[in-house]
């Protein structure tokens, strides 16, 4: 006999978003320790970007591979599985020799550390279809405190103990995390058999589906174009911040850099609020307000990212804006049957993280070589193209 689902509890859905959190976490580790690993490996800020972004790649090949079993497997198992190979590829990234290396196990710490993206269609599953967009935006709220929270913790560990540490303090924090969901997650298989929408008998079958899904979906396609414009642009700033901060008029280094990660947090109401705005059934009108959320703060940025102030003003626009986008998107696609929401979330976030990888080697290259100005050019640009797309194609 099938064990059923478990309910989705409120303790539930905090344990759901607190893991999420923690697990998205290793993502954002490394972005305030660039200035401080450039230093270490005597190369250049467009070189050391590499580890940033091998990081974003490795994600979006992981959530291509492994995302896709959560239709298919125990999500426990999978959960488990992932926890423990992320802990491995953050004690390589610590004992590192050289920056390929570095960047080598970056891509694989990106590959593991898919948990969030198995955990989200979770949670919208188990969702009464009237509170999926208010769910999504509790687990999605803890997913940004945690790539918020990283990078403040990042920033202060680098400091004090060195930017090798922190890849420790990682590993460690993975491990207590895989011990306490060994303890608390249910058993939760996939969806029921028995319609036109099961999951494929094998896994070749079903990465093979991924395609067919882009291809019939057009909420889908939209969702997802749009999610990767979002965070090209966030990527863009985040990865160039450290070296902004390090460069005159300001002078700080990695601390202050992952100090405006706890301003960013304040972004995280944005994601409860635009899942109860999707769920009076208008999420892409939210998506077309965070475009203007996020065009004020790259504006910001452009005017006054030669102070303190204009950053923090833009940190708390542009991550309360990208928030609101990612909810609002992934709550459309999950309006979707339930039996394809693991793989639903693989072509909506792996379009959504190319984009951010995209994002930070076109932020590096244009700081490189046109300093602040350039990268405001690459975020703004970012935006224009979804507001083009967003109002081109309303009937979505």
């Amino acid at each position: 006999m099938e064990s059923s689902p478990p309910r989705l509890t409120n303790a539930f859905l905090w344990l759901l978003a607190v893991a999420a959190g923690l697990s998205v976490s290793n993502l954002y580790y490394n972005q305030p320790l660039l200035p401080d690993i450039a230093r270490a490996f005597g190369v250049t800020a467009a070189r050391v970007s590499a580890v940033a972004t091998a990081t974003q790649v490795g994600y979006a090949v992981g959530m291509l591979l492994f995302v896709p079993l959560g239709d298919l497997v125990d999500r426990r198992r999978l959960v488990l599985a992932l926890l423990a190979a992320v802990t491995v590829a953050l004690l390589a990234a610590s004992a590192a020799p050289t920056l390929p290396l570095l960047a080598a196990s970056g891509a694989a710490i990106g590959a593991t550390t898919v948990v969030p993206q198995v955990l989200v269609p979770l949670a919208a599953g188990l969702a009464p279809p009237a509170e999926r967009g208010r769910v999504v935006g509790r687990v999605v709220s803890g997913i940004l405190v945690g790539i918020l929270a990283a990078r403040v913790v990042s920033g202060a560990v680098g400091r004090v103990v060195g930017w090798r540490a922190m890849f420790v303090v990682a590993a460690g924090l993975m491990l207590v995390l895989a011990l306490a969901l060994a303890r608390w997650l249910p058993r939760t298989p996939p969806a029921a058999r028995g319609s036109e929408h099961d999951a494929p008998a094998s896994y070749g079958a079903l990465l093979r589906s991924l395609a067919t899904l882009a291809r019939e979906q057009p909420v889908l396609r939209d969702a997802a174009l749009l999610g990767a414009l979002f965070f090209a642009a966030f990527s863009a700033f985040w990865t160039t911040l450290a070296f902004r901060l390090a460069t005159p008029p300001l002078h700080y280094g990695s601390a202050v850099a992952g100090a405006f990660g706890l301003l960013g947090i304040t972004g995280a109401l944005a994601a409860p609020l635009a899942g109860r705005f999707a769920d009076r059934g208008t999420p892409r009108r939210a998506v077309g307000a965070a475009i203007l959320v996020n065009a004020a703060a790259w504006l910001i940025f452009l005017a006054a990212g030669d102070t303190l102030w204009g950053i923090a003003a833009g940190v708390v626009l542009i991550d309360a804006g990208t928030q609101a986008a990612q909810v609002s998107n992934q709550s459309r696609i999950y309006t979707l049957p339930a039996a394809l929401h693991s793989r639903l979330n693989t072509v909506f976030m792996v379009t959504y993280f190319v984009g951010g990888a995209l994002g930070s080697v076109l932020g590096a290259l244009a700081w490189g070589r046109f300093g602040w100005a350039g990268v405001c050019g690459v975020g703004i640009g970012a935006l224009v193209v979804a507001a083009v797309r967003y109002v081109g194609v309303r009937q979505l």
